[in-house]
């Protein structure tokens, strides 16, 4: 589970000589939350902005769910062993981008996590590790080298029969970074589209100032680690501080490893800042999976990205390349 960020707010509505107005709306999409904030001339152009939002992450949605039904990756599950499934060149795309991702971290991000059986608990009712050969075997059916890709026909093709593919939150990534193109597209000068964390913004605050975005201290999630001023920049955040279960003294993540089936360990947060949402998410994702020192190793490839990782001791690593000049963080 991707957890929250606190977004700050200081002004529901605020005004500028230049008579901008701020207007904010939650709903619930694509299986989670999202905060969408749109910053305009008037309350009617800013309202009927947000309403646009919407229609296109449901769109999206529609398109990449894999808990709907009638979706396309849905239709390329379903036929899983069985045929290639002709998709959108949208949906394509998003496929080939995630599987990049599974390349570089050789498997450690895999958008075929989704046929992981689900042998681990974090509701407290675990009271032992599942076996080394459970483990195996709850992997079997994941793995990114048994999706088979035809640009020509636009086709997907999983291999193994019970093989899924599925999104998550790569795509509320991406559903946030297509949303942004498309208000400042349309001229909206400033806003926020925040889904369950993935967050991509512009502009300003109506008074001038950037947004401000909290990030929650993973030990005392009723306070926050800092504050970090953003304008034309993407944050998610990945972390196991709600759920996770402790062996032998060692804490494992509910975040998993689906090159292996087992729990992420040593980091109990990572929270990536980039130009994009569906980029950074990839990065906080596979940095949690791999760790401290590959996870690194990893993000320099990325140049324009970087990251704060907390340890699970508490510790708290910048990456070399950090852009956020006097940042501080508060555990």
């Amino acid at each position: 589970m991707k957890f929250q960020f606190l977004f700050l707010l200081l002004l529901i509505c605020a005004f500028t000589s230049h008579s901008q107005v701020l207007r904010k709306r939650t709903t619930l999409l694509m299986g989670g939350r999202f905060d969408i904030t749109i910053v305009a001339n008037d309350s009617v152009s800013a309202e009927k902005n947000i309403d646009t939002v919407i229609a296109e992450i449901t769109r999206i949605e529609n398109l990449i769910s894999d808990w709907k039904s009638d979706s396309q990756v849905s239709e390329v599950n379903q036929n899983s062993g069985i045929r290639p499934v002709k998709v959108d060149k949208e949906v394509f795309e998003l496929t080939q981008r995630a599987i990049r991702f599974s390349e570089m971290t050789n498997g450690g991000f895999d958008i075929s996590f989704a046929a992981m059986d689900k042998i681990w608990k974090f509701d407290g009712s675990m009271t032992a590790m599942p076996s080394a050969e459970v483990i195996k075997k709850s992997v079997e059916k994941v793995g990114y080298k048994n999706i088979i890709l035809d640009s020509v026909q636009s086709t997907i093709f999983l291999k193994l029969k019970g093989m899924k593919i599925g999104f998550g939150a790569l795509g509320e990534g991406y559903a946030t970074d297509e949303c942004r193109d498309m208000m400042l597209a349309k001229g909206i000068k400033a806003g926020i589209i925040n889904g369950s964390g993935d967050m991509s913004t512009w502009g300003k605050q109506p008074n001038g100032k950037p947004w401000n975005i909290g990030i929650t201290n993973p030990f005392h999630p009723e306070k926050l680690v800092a504050v970090v001023p953003l304008e034309q920049d993407a944050v998610t955040t990945s972390g196991s501080y709600e759920k996770f279960v402790v062996f032998n003294g060692k804490r494992y993540s509910h975040i998993i490893n689906p090159a292996t089936g087992y729990p992420a360990t040593g980091l109990c947060s990572v929270t990536v800042f980039g130009p994009n949402a569906e980029t950074a998410n990839g990065l906080s994702t596979s940095l949690m999976v791999l760790g401290k020192t590959a996870g690194l190793l990893l993000l320099k490839k990325y140049a324009d990205y970087s990251c704060i990782m907390i340890t699970d001791d508490g510790k708290v690593v910048k990456s070399k390349y950090f852009r956020i000049k006097k940042f501080k963080a508060r555990l």
